[in-house]
């Protein structure tokens, strides 16, 4: 990956970064941990991966996202935003009763969201279907889902990629936001599913693991995914609440949103990493 697209996909991040912080701040609820450590990946699909149009969101033979960890949902609003699917503005209008961004995604009236998500487990069935779909009718389109580690824990997850591999849907991607948190402590003390890369390849998927804050570890699973002929599981390795150091690996931050003066430090380093980039 060349020097100047790595810190373009940099910048984008960091400014997406900050549209979750503007986001939950100004709800005084949301759920940044887990929206901030997916960053990465959702800057490198959105920008540089799929096939997709703002100015065209029901394009017939774009690719599909579904977020399966739809409490993740402000960093799905801030890569829209930023992508042009609608003003930045309506950030700061998260989970007011009057505004398009609730607390979990909604295709019905928000530009850009292929599905509604919320319910854990749920979302990778929704992409499975879309896979099925396309596979059925001759579509090209490929399909992606991003769970949480802590997500996978649900049974539904796994009849789903049973489901998958069984009906050969290799146009779907799925790609775990691994950061060992989940809303209760850590995956470990939870109900761990590790080792994730070898349960998705009992299931019969082709599995990568990379870091998942390395765009050219991003870039080389998912054009690796392209060439495999069955699913593709990438095991992100994340690190909850990058890029704002108080929420770094701190589960408190699964569900909370920042006070006033946090916001501000919040803001403050992102900025900071914003202007070491320039």
């Amino acid at each position: 990956m060349e020097t100047a697209v790595k810190k373009e996909l940099q910048i984008l991040a960091c400014k997406i970064r900050m549209g979750v912080i503007e986001g939950v701040h100004a709800a005084k609820s949301g759920h940044p941990g887990g929206s901030l450590s997916c960053a990465d990946i959702m800057t490198y699909l959105y920008f540089k991966h799929m096939n997709i149009d703002p100015k065209n969101p029901k394009m017939e033979n774009r690719d599909r996202f579904v977020l399966s960890k739809g409490h993740a949902a402000p960093v799905l609003y801030a890569t829209l935003a930023e992508r042009g699917f609608f003003s930045t503005d309506l950030l700061k209008t998260l989970r007011k009763p009057d505004s398009i961004l609730q607390g979990h995604p909604d295709m019905k009236n928000i530009p850009g969201v292929d599905m509604s998500s919320g319910s854990l487990g749920q979302g990778i069935s929704a992409a499975v279907g879309m896979a099925l779909s396309a596979k059925h009718f001759g579509n090209d389109f490929k399909v992606y889902t991003v769970l949480g580690d802590g997500e996978i824990e649900e049974g539904q997850v796994w009849e789903s990629a049973m489901f998958a591999a069984n009906k050969g849907l290799s146009n779907l991607i799925a790609i775990v936001d691994f950061n060992n948190l989940q809303i209760d402590g850590t995956i470990d003390e939870v109900n761990s599913a590790k080792p994730i890369d070898k349960k998705f390849e009992a299931f019969n998927w082709h599995t990568i693991i990379i870091d998942g804050h390395d765009f050219e570890q991003i870039e080389n699973a998912l054009n690796e995914a392209e060439k495999i002929d069955k699913p593709v599981a990438i095991i992100a390795n994340t690190v909850k609440g990058k890029g704002v150091s108080y929420m770094e690996n701190n589960v408190s931050w699964h569900g909370s949103a920042p006070n006033d003066e946090l916001y501000e430090q919040a803001m403050a380093e992102l900025k900071a990493q914003f202007e070491a980039l320039q």
